[in-house]
């Protein structure tokens, strides 16, 4: 007589995950916002069970819980697709790092501060038209915030408290924040994007923008335009001044629990704060005299969005006035594109510098076509020079030749 079998039960097998369905969705999807098609089918599916419903990585490998696709419907799982998909081109996995990095943001609290930033960047003008909006999406309305902001500038607006509670199952996954994931196959995992391979990626998706932009919303041709003509650093242009302000030692401006002080092991049991130093104060002023062209106003502004991403997303540091012959008034960064821009005059930007001075900034940054006399005592602070590039063809070329900056201010190419 055999012995008895004692092994247990089999338990319900795993649920599969249904590839049709999450495919399908992933159709509709490209089929609703036909410029992220190419981005949408360059993800490398895993399956996952550790995931709460859909995450990426910086990699371009999306992890699914074969759970959510089962319960979800194929209009929402569309909407998911998009959303996914958008933390990768938006690069909130680089963008998290940096701001962790200088800010001192470490722990899950902050991780899930990022994830939720994130989120309301892309979650503003996402949904809508063909595009169902998924259960439980996060929107900056939920935090009463106002649409149309960067992940920076929601992440100093809000902090984790009863009403934010409801998201604590919020997880993207490494590709929302720069946090690796348990279930992260890593840099040597299979199916993964090279670095070269992502930046191809996100080439075409621009290029495909803004040459057939069409209903495309406002934040996506941002993005494409800095994707195709990247903006300077101005992390490394604004140079000691921004190095000072940021540094996480030494002597500072106010106390921060951001980071705590290095002394609080000598005190068992009490947080002690640190001194941190506030960002630098920014002035850009931007060249508005009839010699400079629409585009390069465009251009303008997406430095002036760089520009509020090297101060640590600070807009309330950096202002902006118009100048052509006059200097117009100076207004605080809220959003680039709500900025006025008058002029179309002559150019005298001496005037722009007399402004600026007024708001006793730590840069002068001046944005210009370059035919302007210049000041001819070297100003009490750092200045960079951005030179729109020109074609000398251009009918926005004038015959008169350029003065050039003077030696005091650091020059750059922009455009």
């Amino acid at each position: 007589m055999s012995a008895p079998d004692r092994r247990p039960a089999a338990g319900p097998a795993p649920l599969p995950l249904d590839l049709d369905k999450l495919f399908t969705a992933r159709l509709q999807a490209a089929r609703a916002r036909p410029y992220l098609a190419t981005a949408l089918f360059a993800l490398h599916v895993v399956e996952s069970r550790a995931v709460p419903t859909m995450a990426v990585d910086r990699h371009w490998r999306c992890y699914v819980s074969p759970g959510f696709v089962q319960v979800t419907p194929v209009e929402e799982l569309a909407g998911v697709w998009v959303h996914e998909v958008s933390h990768l081109l938006r690069d909130h996995h680089g963008r998290g790092e940096r701001l962790a990095r200088r800010q001192g943001l470490s722990g899950p609290a902050e991780q899930l501060r990022r994830n939720i930033a994130a989120d309301c960047e892309i979650n503003d003008d996402a949904f809508g038209d063909g595009l169902a909006t998924p259960q439980g999406v996060v929107t900056p309305a939920l935090l009463g915030l106002r649409d149309g902001e960067l992940m920076e500038d929601y992440l100093r607006q809000f902090r984790l408290g009863p009403h934010t509670a409801q998201l604590a199952w919020l997880d993207c996954g490494s590709g929302a924040d720069g946090v690796e994931r348990p279930w992260d196959l890593g840099p040597d995992g299979a199916h993964g994007l090279s670095p070269q391979e992502r930046d191809g990626v996100r080439f075409r998706v621009a290029r495909g923008i803004n040459s057939a932009p069409g209903d495309t919303p406002d934040s996506w041709r941002r993005w494409a335009e800095e994707v195709v003509h990247p903006p300077q650093p101005w992390r490394e242009l604004l140079g000691a001044a921004i190095r000072s302000a940021v540094s996480g030692g030494g002597a500072g401006d106010d106390y921060s629990y951001g980071r705590p002080s290095r002394r609080s092991t000598a005190v068992p049991g009490a947080v002690l704060p640190s001194l941190r130093r506030s960002p630098p104060r920014v002035c850009v002023v931007i060249d508005t005299s009839g010699s400079v062209s629409d585009e390069e106003l465009g251009t303008a502004l997406l430095e002036v969005a760089a520009i509020s991403r090297a101060v640590g997303g600070r807009s309330d540091q950096v202002s902006v006035l118009s100048c052509d012959a006059a200097a117009g008034q100076v207004h605080r960064l809220c959003r680039a594109e709500g900025i006025p821009l008058v002029g179309g005059g002559g150019t005298d930007l001496r005037a722009g510098f007399a402004r600026a001075l007024g708001t006793r900034p730590d840069v002068v940054v001046v944005l210009t076509d370059g035919y302007t006399p210049w000041p001819a005592t070297r100003p009490p602070c750092r200045t960079v020079v951005g030179l729109f590039r020109r074609d000398p063809a251009s009918r926005y070329s004038p015959r008169a030749l350029r003065n050039a900056p003077p030696g005091w201010a650091r020059v750059v190419t922009v455009g």
